[in-house]
């Protein structure tokens, strides 16, 4: 299931690290936007 949300996530969620963001000006949003990267990423990769 977290393979899934990983794929669907590098289609819809934009890349924060290709454009090169930095952490301490990123809104709330675009926070929640990476920590739900992570969080399905780390799933993905222990399954």
């Amino acid at each position: 299931m977290y393979t899934f949300l990983a794929k669907v996530n590098k289609i819809i969620f934009p890349s924060y690290s290709k454009k090169r963001l930095d952490l301490s000006k990123a809104s709330k949003l675009q926070l929640a936007i990476i920590a739900w990267r992570y969080f399905v990423t780390v799933r993905a990769i222990g399954q």
